[in-house]
């Protein structure tokens, strides 16, 4: 069984089957883990994007709860797979891509894990200075020792930590967010409803969308040990509550921030902002999102190890092992501190590149395993052959494949980044609107592609290789 914090142990579980008998643990403890998620710096810096292109404040504002509420519906239908499978996401994408194909989703999973924790350690870096003139470097090293420390004790103490810190948080935020309503006064542009930008707000909608999409690659890492009985509905609702609203309303700060001045980095402007409403209280609210902002961080290297033990099982299977989580933990720490150091510069038009890129690479994968998950199979899987490298899913799934490479190429023309625009976006002056093409294409090709399979013989081919999966459990397997 996974050991609990209070005895001083680690989990013992990675990529493997969480059986019933060990499930624990209340559908309500999702929302704190994901408002705590999304309530720090990064989500500061994902809200200044469209102020960054040029937008007002009271259209960035729009743009950034519609953004977040419709990034949060796919990544919170994500949520629920884990307690009806028992596993972490990633593994999930087996019966989709293959035993191997679904390396292909693994490598760019790996790029978010990475690429955000690196962002994440250079955003602690720019706060501690700030706040207190301490060296970049050490506080890079020092913040990445912490958030993975968190990372190995695993499951239950993150989700400890994130309704501790979900609740300094939400004092944090209240009281900034009352003071801003009572004293903040901002320039009339600002909130000039006629001033509409199509670039900046179809920037920061997307922003807003993709940022909150990017946890879909790990959301029911945080989800699988709870019971199975907890419901589709509950575990969709707790999990959409605390995503949407740390989200939305973490990212509104940084919007706020940005328009309030303009020219200064995050962490500096959001102390600035917070100071001139509330004289003196800058520095605690930086201090309330670093923490926030270090325990994502640990549930992102927690997230990464996992999917390099997939990674790992794919190419060689194996028992996962305690050595072999803390092994992949250190090498994705090593990773995220390298590229942290190396690259600070020009630090929101990089994260906002970085946040379009993730879009078009996670948009035809949401897409098809929330499909296969909810329409095809629904729900029915088996454990077993999941890690079955010879099994019925195969080593690579022609269908998953097709869709997702029609869906990604699809896009292409569509992307708009610094680096490269596609013919449609350079037509629409720019905009951005290629999830809007890959989403439901991704979808409707695996459909299309799933008519040829006798889903019923699969779904008793699933049930019989998973009896006896849980022999202290009366629950039917094959789920």
């Amino acid at each position: 069984m996974e050991a609990k914090f209070g005895d001083r142990l680690i989990e013992k579980r990675s990529i493997d089957y969480v059986p019933i008998a060990e499930r624990h643990g209340k559908v309500w403890h999702l929302w704190p883990v994901w408002f705590s998620g999304d309530a720090h710096l990064a989500t500061v810096a994902t809200g200044v994007v469209g102020i960054a292109l040029g937008g007002n404040l009271v259209w960035m504002a729009i743009a950034v709860v519609l953004g977040s509420a419709f990034g949060t519906f796919f990544m919170a239908f994500h949520s629920t797979q884990g307690p009806q499978l028992g596993l972490p996401q990633m593994i999930q994408s087996r019966p989709q891509f293959g035993y191997v194909g679904a390396l292909l989703v693994w490598g760019v999973a790996l790029i978010a894990y990475i690429g955000f924790n690196a962002f994440n350690q250079i955003l602690a870096a720019q706060t501690v200075h700030s706040l207190w003139g301490a060296d970049p470097t050490v506080t890079v090293l020092v913040f990445a020792l912490l958030a993975v420390s968190l990372a190995v004790v695993g499951y239950d103490l993150i989700h400890l930590a994130q309704r501790f810190i979900a609740y300094v948080l939400i004092a944090a935020l209240l009281v900034f967010t009352v003071a801003v309503l009572m004293k903040a006064h901002l320039p009339p542009e600002q909130m000039d409803l006629g001033d509409f930008r199509a670039v900046p707000f179809l920037a920061q909608f997307f922003a807003a969308a993709s940022y909150q999409i990017a946890w879909s690659i790990y959301v029911s890492d945080y989800s699988r040990y709870l019971p199975r009985d907890v419901g589709v509905g509950a575990s969709f609702w707790w999990t959409f509550l605390g995503g949407f609203v740390g989200g939305a309303w973490t990212m509104l700060v940084g919007t706020l921030s940005a328009a309030l001045f303009p020219t200064l980095e995050v962490a500096t402007a959001l102390r600035t902002a917070a100071d001139q409403v509330m004289p003196g209280y800058g520095k605690p609210l930086l201090l309330c999102s670093l923490l926030g902002l270090l325990t994502i961080t640990s549930l992102n290297f927690y997230g990464a190890s996992l999917t390099l033990l997939s990674v790992v099982d794919s190419l060689k299977p194996s028992r996962p092992t305690l050595a072999k989580r803390v092994l992949t933990l250190a090498i994705a720490t090593v990773a995220a501190s390298g590229i942290a150091l190396a690259s600070s510069q020009n630090f929101v038009a990089k994260f906002g590149e970085f946040l379009a890129v993730l879009l078009y690479l996670f948009t035809p994968w949401t897409a098809i395993n929330l499909v296969d998950f909810y329409i095809v199979r629904k729900g029915h899987y088996s454990v077993r052959e999941i890690f079955n490298a010879h099994g019925m899913y195969g080593r690579w799934s022609w269908r998953g494949l097709l869709a997702y490479g029609v869906g990604f190429v699809a896009m292409i023309p569509f992307f708009s980044t610094e680096s490269w625009k596609g013919p449609v976006a350079k037509a629409l002056g720019g905009a951005d609107i290629a999830m809007l093409v890959g989403l439901p294409l991704s979808a409707l090709v695996y459909i299309w592609a799933c008519r040829s399979m006798d889903l019923e013989a699969d779904r008793r081919q699933a049930y019989a290789a998973d009896i006896g999966l849980d022999p202290d459990s009366v629950a039917e397997p094959g789920h």
